[in-house]
């Protein structure tokens, strides 16, 4: 066996895929990198792997004074005096998270409590870090001794290269990630997602499990292939493998009965056997098929949902705000949607407005038909709920992202604007959320224009020269269409008000209109998409209500 063995039990490991014919990673090209990571080229020779990881973590840019293999000579006697390993207590920081032992051996097991002691003294900021007893135990088995595995673990934390994010090591860190995570799946799996809300009272309860689906219930097998990945590429990485985890979980266990009384648990039992349906390489290639937005757009939301947390008091560990205290049957009423149907809606809106309580702000019962007064009791609120019930029992609605008093700067003329997180919906019949598409205008487009950008979307646009330098003040950062290379005023948007009508652009092919007097609307439906319409294509609206959120 080679010199980094020490720690290995190697009747749990698997050999079987094990070359000893490999050759030494001399590349520094990112991109060739990442494909040799990508392709598991290390993963097939345990010391060419130790090796890649040393070389990986060495060059992560850190702190002037990183705590080094030295450090942990000189101060572990100190720390851990005569004690036995097993009997030492973990830092309250890594929030009773199990020490995963993967393939380790009786010392390698004892020495991750060990150099998680020593970390805890040499990194007195960190106040949350659940996922630092696995990221230590996967190191171990790739060291020559406990000093070594120390020094590459302070080095991943002590990185201070604000564009390469590593481990989260706050609660608010932490916990706008799972909310990040939970916009990510509300707008890639939303199969999955409609799931989660059917079985589960607190959706953001399941995702908060997200990080522990990876560090901690993966086999050592599949954590390794995606750390070698993540060493390369970043967190990005971990937001794609959970999602490609809660495909398959919704894929495999989709109309079996629930093994257990909570679905986090399900969930948590499928990662730890998911070698039984899915492979190392098929978890990867189902993560790398997820067009995902950029890392810069996916930094911008987790901004977002930081000072969301922010604002509401929420930056160390307490008892999470559930959907069920945001739309409580005691504080809410509604003429057009029930208590539940408000809590499903809610599901659906991002993660850092689900936060906050439903507050009524025009309804037609009480303010008359009238879409100058609609606009008055609207405007100074960001962002909205509109929703509508027909005359024949059809219920149906909008999530509108920008405060209407953005239509004043066109004019007298149809004015666009909005963000791509709006989107239409349904409730009866049938529930359906419908992802946004993009608004054309054509009265507003010369010939020439519009089939120069005929159905352009957006986000395929987006140039990152035009974004503002103070990304924390905005909604939507990564959707705002202001973000977004637009050809002109011309090009599509999301929303659109006028002292004459208001459309608002829906999903897969759905648009909803709204005339002046809101007695009548119609709908738009692209028969391209394979679904139902929003509603009846023309209707009478029965009551119309518009909802702020309170925080």
């Amino acid at each position: 066996m080679d010199e980094y063995s020490r720690f290995v039990d190697w009747d749990k490991m698997d050999v079987s895929a094990q070359s000893q014919d490999m050759k030494e990673v001399t590349c520094t090209d990112f991109h060739e990198l990442k494909q040799l990571a990508r392709q598991g080229y290390w993963a097939k020779n345990h010391s060419l792997r130790a090796k890649v990881y040393h070389k990986l973590i060495s060059n992560i840019p850190c702190r002037t004074v990183t705590p080094d293999a030295n450090v942990y000579r000189d101060i572990m006697v100190k720390i851990v005096g005569k004690r036995s390993s097993s009997s030492l207590p973990l830092p309250e920081f890594v929030d009773n998270s199990l020490i995963p032992t993967y393939c380790l051996n009786a010392e390698g097991i004892g020495a991750v409590r060990k150099i998680i002691l020593c970390i805890a003294n040499q990194f007195p900021d960190i106040s949350f870090c659940p996922a630092l007893p696995s990221v230590t135990a996967l190191l171990l088995h790739y060291s020559k001794d406990e000093a070594e595995c120390f020094e590459q673990v302070c080095r991943i934390l002590a990185c201070n290269d604000p564009s390469k994010r590593l481990i989260d090591q706050t609660f608010l860190a932490f916990e706008s990630s799972c909310m990040t995570f939970g916009d990510l799946v509300n707008k890639y799996c939303q199969a999955a997602h409609k799931l989660m809300v059917a079985v589960s009272e607190d959706v953001l309860e399941v995702y908060s499990d997200w990080q522990r689906w990876l560090f901690g219930e993966l086999p050592m097998a599949y954590i390794a292939r995606v750390f070698d990945v993540f060493l390369v590429e970043g967190y990005k990485v971990l937001y794609r493998v959970a999602l490609a985890l809660l495909k398959f979980f919704h894929k495999v266990r989709a109309g079996q009965p629930m093994v257990s009384d909570s679905i986090q648990q399900d969930i948590r039992a499928f990662v730890r056997d998911i070698a039984k349906s899915v492979s190392p390489e098929r978890l990867l290639e189902k993560a790398f098929a997820i067009r995902l937005f950029s890392r810069k757009e996916i930094q911008l939301l987790q901004m977002a949902n930081e000072k969301a947390l922010q604002r509401k008091g929420i930056t160390v560990k307490q008892k999470r705000q559930n959907v069920h205290l945001a739309v409580h049957a005691e504080n809410f009423k509604s003429e057009i949607v029930s208590v539940k149907e408000m809590r499903d809606i809610w599901s659906w809106i991002p993660e850092r407005f689900a936060l906050c309580q439903p507050l009524l702000l025009f309804t037609t019962l009480e303010h008359g038909c009238s879409l100058s007064r609609f606009y008055s009791h609207s405007e100074g609120h960001e962002p909205t709920l509109l929703l509508i019930k027909t005359t024949a029992k059809e219920v149906c609605g909008a999530y509108l992202s920008t405060d209407w008093s953005e239509r004043r700067r066109g004019g007298n003329k149809l004015s666009f604007f909005g963000t791509g997180e709006c989107f239409v919906f349904r409730l009866q019949p049938e529930v359906e959320r419908y992802e946004w598409v993009i608004i054309k205008h054509p009265e507003l487009a010369s010939t020439e224009s519009e089939t120069e950008n005929h159905a352009q979307p957006a986000s395929s646009t987006l140039s990152s020269s035009s974004i503002p330098s103070d990304p924390s003040d905005r909604l939507s950062p990564f959707l705002a269409a202001r973000h977004f290379n637009l050809p002109s005023k011309t090009a599509s948007m999301f929303m659109a008000g006028s002292s004459e009508c208001i459309i608002v652009g829906g999903g897969d092919g759905q648009a909803l209109y709204l005339d002046a007097d809101l007695n009548h609307g119609r709908t738009s439906h692209c028969n391209t998409f394979n679904n139902q319409p929003l509603c009846s294509e023309s209707f009478q609206i029965s009551i119309l209500e518009v909802w702020g959120f309170r925080d």
